[in-house]
């Protein structure tokens, strides 16, 4: 029987990110959107303070939130300050959205391990912010590299695991 949890996480353009997390074993589905910013229904042309974000509904009896966050560190440069790529702004942040304090001490948990590997040139930026709501984003852009084989993207798995 599947246990339907989810995650919201950010680190820079969205498009990438759902594209790599959409195929992870466990996963049950992504949607792409907009979170932790100023304004109610955002859109792409007017998302102040929001992070391009992803929402992960997966199957905790196949994965788990902690190995989704040890994927998130190795498909982006969680050392790069509001920038991914060649994309540039708060937008483009490395965040982790917390939904409760178990969420909270995995993250840090996973920080210090990402940390501690001394893999990335640099320390760990992404900031865990407290999950509020996620607005879904416009459905040209869910499953963007689905539709647009030859779309940009500036995420590729670097590392195997760090767990």
């Amino acid at each position: 029987m599947e246990d339907l949890k989810k995650a919201y996480i950010a680190g820079g353009c969205f498009w990438g990110m759902e594209d790599l997390f959409r195929v992870r074993q466990g996963v049950r589905d992504t949607e792409v959107g907009y979170i932790g910013g100023q304004n109610d229904n955002p859109t792409y042309q007017n998302h102040p303070g929001h992070a391009e974000g992803i929402e992960i509904t997966y199957d905790s009896n196949e994965t788990s939130y902690k190995e989704l966050l040890d994927y998130f560190f190795r498909v982006h440069d969680p050392t790069t300050l509001d920038r991914q790529g060649n994309d540039l702004g708060s937008s483009y942040r490395s965040t982790i959205f917390i939904q409760d304090k178990k969420e909270q001490d995995i993250a840090e948990q996973v920080i210090n391990i990402v940390n501690d590997s001394e893999r990335w040139n640099g320390k760990v930026v992404t900031t865990l912010e407290p999950f509020t709501k996620f607005w879904p984003a416009e459905e040209s852009h869910q499953d963007y590299l689905v539709k647009n084989p030859n779309g940009y993207t500036c995420h590729f798995e670097r590392f195997g695991t760090f767990l």
